[in-house]
């Protein structure tokens, strides 16, 4: 199956609220994923909240290029956000 992340928005702390393309939407706490070079700089609060929804990949995106699969997001989305 393919996910496709079509909506997103900042609720709280490290928690995104994201709707996917299957029906599928509640809140993905990214709090503990942020490891490593590329997604440490998004500990900063500051920096977390500038995601976006990439329009070709449909997966979140920020402005250092960090990502997290869709997948990855669908897996641990829990609901309600």
């Amino acid at each position: 199956m393919i996910y496709q992340v079509m909506e997103a928005r900042y609720l709280r702390d490290y928690v995104i609220h994201i709707k996917f393309i299957d029906g599928l939407e509640g809140g993905v706490d990214l709090e503990n994923e942020l490891d490593g070079l590329i997604f440490s700089p998004l500990k900063d609060l500051n920096q977390f909240k500038k995601f976006k929804v990439h329009p070709e990949l449909h997966t979140l995106v920020w402005e250092n290029d960090a990502d997290f699969a869709p997948e990855f997001q669908h897996e641990i989305v829990r609901i309600p956000a």
